[in-house]
């Protein structure tokens, strides 16, 4: 239950003003000895708490899910490998899980998304990254739209789906190797361009630092990276511009 939730039972009369304000009076976050579930970040920053999966203990991850589920009915996580979502699919057949974007989520159904975000990729060896960030951002209420492989290599293809891009509110743009996709839809479209750069590429290109290094010295306004094959981050900062935009 949620602060939201929480009033509107006060208002119908489901819940006194005596059990609300023993729901505010509770810790803002849960201790459970080997984590602090940061129970009040939905209400702190509209999003709640995301789990980083990889590394993670079996015992562990598995009570972090079902405290999460209690807590908000839902459960996006990141990194999770193939034998982490069969230990959660044991307690939560319906979860779903991504091999692509390695993305384990347990989702509320038929829920609304508003805007639009344009993911981009330079190429097909981008897509696990865009997917991570692609699949944030829906899992948070964003329409989302998916624009594969429009390197600049080729830039005949970015410029076949340029109407699409222009429209949307946010733009992420994943790209390897030179990390020049940024920079090209940076001067094309007036809305913000969330740069990642991935660890895709050969020798020089340094798992990822090149692409970095591109993003960063961008001579294209408006755009801002994020780290090496951070799709997450990307997807999470999409989504807030996105909402905050439709919000007006």
């Amino acid at each position: 239950m949620n602060a939201k939730d929480v009033l509107l039972q006060v208002k119908t009369g489901k819940m006194t003003v005596e059990e609300a304000e023993e729901f505010f009076r509770r810790q803002p976050f849960e201790d459970l000895g080997y984590a602090k579930l940061d129970t009040h970040r939905k209400l702190r920053s509209g999003f709640p708490e995301v789990v980083f999966c990889s590394g993670k203990a079996d015992d562990h991850l598995l009570a972090i899910y079902k405290r999460l589920i209690e807590t908000e009915g839902e459960v996006l996580g990141t990194r999770a490998s193939q034998e982490q979502a069969k230990l959660i699919w044991q307690s939560f057949p319906d979860a779903v899980y991504d091999p692509i974007s390695k993305i384990l989520k347990i989702e509320k159904p038929d829920k609304d998304k508003v805007g639009l975000i344009a993911v981009c990729t330079a190429g097909t060896s981008d897509i696990p990254v865009a997917e991570e960030a692609a699949q944030t951002a829906e899992f948070f209420g964003n329409q989302v739209e998916r624009v594969f492989d429009v390197g600049v290599s080729g830039l005949h293809r970015l410029l076949a789906r340029l109407d699409l891009i222009q429209r949307a509110n946010c733009v992420v743009a994943v790209a390897g190797m030179e990390g020049a996709l940024a920079s090209v839809i940076g001067g094309l479209v007036d809305k913000p361009v969330i740069a990642v750069p991935t660890s895709i590429g050969y020798g020089a290109s340094m798992h990822g630092i090149s692409a970095l290094l591109t993003m960063i010295n961008t001579c294209a306004n408006g755009v801002a990276t994020v780290n090496i094959d951070n799709g997450y981050g990307a997807g999470y900062l999409a989504a807030q511009i996105n909402q905050a935009i439709c919000k007006g």
